[in-house]
């Protein structure tokens, strides 16, 4: 009953496109900046949660400062471009209401990296939010372009496939 009022109620829908919005606008403020101010390397922020997984106090989990060690660090150049690119474009794409569940799903996997690497910021009232939106599957993305995209593609997916039947059915 309360999932099927989140995921079609359309009041609910235009409360989802404002939480929606206002994270988007968090994204797109963080990896514009950082693309903008050219000068962002995620190397140092890798080494101090890589510091901060080991000691008596440690505030980041081995596991996690293991692979950041052994993979991030070394590719520290490519985590800097996917975290000031990715931060952009989940937020272009969650303010438009574009592959929302997708954008949502991609923000929420870099807040829980951020929070594994000991940040607290506003991160966990990102991922609250982003749980929402999540929850809320395609009514999160109804006042926004998945209204007219979403069922394109799917038009499309399902005009080809039959296609594909009939020619394999006229083959056979």
């Amino acid at each position: 009953m309360i999932m099927d009022f989140i995921r079609n109620n359309k009041v609910v829908a235009g409360i989802l496109a404002f939480l929606r919005i206002y994270i988007g606008y968090q994204w797109v403020t963080g990896g514009y900046g950082k693309i903008v101010g050219g000068e962002f390397d995620a190397s140092g922020f890798i080494q101090g949660a890589i510091a901060n997984s080991t000691g008596e106090g440690a505030t980041v989990q081995a596991w996690w400062g293991t692979f950041l060690e052994a993979v991030a660090l070394p590719n520290a150049e490519l985590f800097s471009i996917i975290v000031m690119w990715g931060e952009l474009l989940v937020g272009i794409a969650l303010i438009l209401g574009l592959f929302t569940n997708f954008a949502a799903l991609m923000g929420i996997t870099m807040n829980f990296a951020f929070l594994f690497s000991g940040t607290v910021s506003t991160n966990a009232q990102m991922v609250a939010i982003t749980v929402f939106l999540m929850i809320a599957g395609y009514n999160a993305g109804r006042y926004g372009l998945d209204r007219w995209v979403l069922p394109f593609l799917k038009n499309r997916m399902t005009n080809q496939t039959e296609e594909q039947e009939n020619q394999e059915t006229v083959a056979a």
